[in-house]
């Protein structure tokens, strides 16, 4: 499908973050107007926005009148949201839901990013129709941020998404970590027995932002379309960036003592998807690489060494 050349409006709640970033990009070079909010970090061009503050979100969906409304910010740190669960539901769930009521008043779509933590791990990778179980407070506040928002808005579209990486304008996901860290000669513990679906954040938002086009609504699985363990992912991701990985400790989640449990079996099917898209949802190694091309010699990255 071609870029709408009217500039069809879009509002990124949460565009300062990986995968806002990579949207507000995404919908940009398709022809979109987009406009961003920022909750904590600022970045050019987006506006302030508290999730939690339902009347200022509605507000802000007035006045821009998106034709859609994508949601990827949240409260993604997983035991930050088991230590504070009043927290959790209130940015996961209450402030989407919300959102996408207001959304529909306005006559927009709602596009929110929920996670694989809706499954407890014991039989993935999963498909959209398996069975969910969540088993940590992070999950059951993605769990019921998905129904709030499928109820309040018809034309909603949930994306079930994980291990997200890539450029990253605040450069904290997992592969900057892993990069710092041992460049700077310091040890890693890296889990063996997490099992997922690593995701390019470029690929997430552009195959977000052409099922928004084809007019997507329900839960559809956006991943990588290889499922590893995290050890196997950090030592491809060494290889990629050049990096020692005898400095990568592999250990079971049980020694790491996370205040949440994890699901460890997990990882997404995305047949639905590919069915669905002409975007391609690179593996590990083919999106390791284009992170790295893209990069080039960011700062934050590079001066460690």
């Amino acid at each position: 499908m071609s870029p709408h050349a009217d500039g069809r409006r879009a509002l990124v709640i949460g565009a300062s973050g990986q995968i806002g970033a990579a949207l507000t990009r995404a919908l940009a070079s398709r022809g979109h107007q987009v406009t961003g909010t920022y909750a904590h970090v600022a970045s050019p061009g987006t506006v302030p926005l508290d999730l939690a503050d339902t009347a200022a979100t509605a507000r802000l969906i007035e006045t821009v009148a998106p034709d859609w409304v994508f949601c990827p910010g949240g409260l993604t740190h997983v035991d930050g949201c088991e230590r504070d669960a009043d927290a959790a539901f209130r940015i996961n769930r209450d402030g989407p839901t919300a959102a996408a009521r207001a959304a529909a008043a306005c006559g927009a779509g709602f596009v929110y990013y929920s996670t694989e933590y809706v499954f407890d791990g014991r039989g993935g990778p999963y498909g959209e129709d398996d069975p969910v179980s969540p088993i940590s407070v992070y999950g059951v506040s993605k769990l019921e941020g998905e129904r709030g928002v499928r109820a309040g808005n018809p034309r909603a579209l949930v994306i079930r998404t994980t291990v997200v990486y890539g450029p990253d304008p605040q450069a904290k996901n997992f592969v900057y970590q892993l990069v710092r860290r041992l460049r700077a000669g310091e040890r890693m513990k890296v889990p063996t027995d997490q099992v997922s679906s690593p995701t390019y954040n470029v690929d997430l938002a552009a195959a977000s932002v052409e099922l928004v086009e084809r007019g997507a609504a329900g839960v559809l699985n956006v991943v990588g379309d290889t499922v590893l363990d995290r050890y196997a992912f950090a030592q491809r991701a060494c290889d990629v960036f050049g990096l020692d990985a005898t400095l990568l400790d592999p250990v079971t989640t049980a020694e790491l003592g996370q205040v949440a449990k994890r699901p460890l079996q997990a990882g997404l099917r995305i047949d639905r998807a590919r069915a669905m898209i002409t975007t391609p949802l690179r593996g590990p190694v083919e999106g390791l690489r284009a992170m790295r091309d893209v990069l080039g010699a960011d700062a934050r990255v590079a001066s460690t060494g």
